[in-house]
């Protein structure tokens, strides 16, 4: 069975914050995204909107824990694309979480409908990094993130302008949700070298499908994904296109073939149900401070 008690702490953490659970648009079922697919549009939330800040300056009123915030106006590449960031300035002792925040984090989600001849947005998420969250280690960032996007127009003939809605979470030794509203200046003649630095700092993909455990549980699904030999420091488990379903942190444990990493998975019924190992995204930390890496399917075992 799941362990409810850290289940039951995140979502009244979520619901006291917030006043709502916001999820993110879900891809159709069947349909497998790749990570570089994968955007993260909604509507917007409740949550008290900051005014609009504009990129290079920091706003007095940003949230607690923010120093600065702002949309890198980035450049326009040869397909019309533009390839921009979203930069956050973290005040000293703060952080943020990544996409997947684990048992108790605070997910980020992007509502870009503010927009003007937008088709889609892109997140290209940088490598986390291990986080203290209430003693527990998750992912996130601290100090300054730099989270590339690119923002593909629906006619490629006419500019691209970016208007972002964002609801993230700020820690110290709390987290705090933030709402911020940001508009993007017009591009850049050349590509900004912190953007293509961020770019960079993605996790390496590898064409590689780890073998994998799947087994019901009272109430979900628990999966069991091989780590690397070398073990992890910190590793994350997705199941891509259903944010309808709760997935736990990562737990590192010794598998049958070696480490491994372990969440345990809940949908809205409450009961086991159906999973599509191809689904099934897992990103891993290296213990030795090596490129995070990402793979994306698994091998079911036995």
């Amino acid at each position: 069975m799941i362990d409810h008690p850290r289940l039951s702490m995140a979502l009244g953490l979520l619901l006291a914050l917030t006043g709502l659970t916001h999820q993110a648009a879900a891809q159709p079922l069947g349909a497998q995204p790749s990570a570089a697919q994968q955007s993260d549009v909604r509507k917007p939330g409740p949550l008290p909107a900051f005014a609009p800040a504009q990129s290079g300056q920091s706003d007095p009123h940003l949230p607690p824990g923010l120093q600065s915030a702002r949309l890198l106006p980035g450049w326009t590449d040869g397909a019309g694309n533009r390839v921009m960031a979203l930069e956050l300035q973290l005040a000293p002792g703060w952080k943020t979480y990544w996409r997947s925040p684990g048992d108790t984090g605070l997910p980020p989600h992007f509502d870009w409908q503010g927009g003007t001849n937008l088709r889609d947005v892109t997140l290209h998420w940088p490598a986390p990094q291990a986080i203290d969250s209430g003693g527990m280690p998750e992912m996130g960032y601290n100090d300054r993130l730099i989270l590339p996007f690119t923002a593909r127009p629906a006619d490629p003939g006419q500019p691209v302008q970016v208007r972002a809605l964002i609801d993230l979470g700020l820690c110290e030794n709390i987290c705090v949700p933030a709402s911020l509203d940001l508009v993007a200046p017009p591009p850049g003649d050349a590509p900004d070298p912190a953007i293509t630095a961020a770019l960079a700092a993605e996790p390496q993909r590898l064409d590689h499908r780890p073998a994998c455990r799947v087994t019901e549980i009272e109430d979900g699904l628990s999966v069991a994904m091989d780590l690397p030999p070398q073990g992890a420091a910190l590793a994350a488990i997705e199941l891509t296109g259903h944010p309808e379903v709760w997935v736990s942190g990562a737990r590192i444990a010794a598998g049958p073939a070696g480490p491994e990493a372990v969440v345990q998975m809940v949908g809205p019924s409450g009961r086991p149900f159906d999973l599509d190992p191809a689904a099934l995204r897992m990103t891993v930390i290296p213990e030795d401070g090596a490129r995070a890496t990402e793979t994306m399917g698994c091998a079911p075992a036995g």
